[in-house]
């Protein structure tokens, strides 16, 4: 079982390499890319991405730009 902090390490990691805002799919296509997540032994990654970043933006560890904008604040 993944923790949630797994995806926001993740997250975080894809916007502080790329320096700029992006969009949720993109740190997902991202973060599967580099292979900080892995679809084989992480499941539900689009959802667990999603409530990663959600909590992190309620938390100001990430700001939610727009509608599934995230950047580091």
């Amino acid at each position: 079982m993944s923790s949630s902090l797994e995806f926001l390490d993740a997250a975080v990691t894809v916007l502080q390499e790329e320096g700029k805002p992006l969009h949720w799919t993109v740190v997902q296509d991202l973060a599967l890319k580099r292979g900080y997540l892995d679809p084989f032994t992480q499941r539900d990654i689009r959802k667990n991405l999603l409530a990663a970043l959600a909590n992190a933006a309620r938390t100001g560890v990430v700001v939610k730009e727009d509608r599934g904008i995230y950047r580091l604040p």
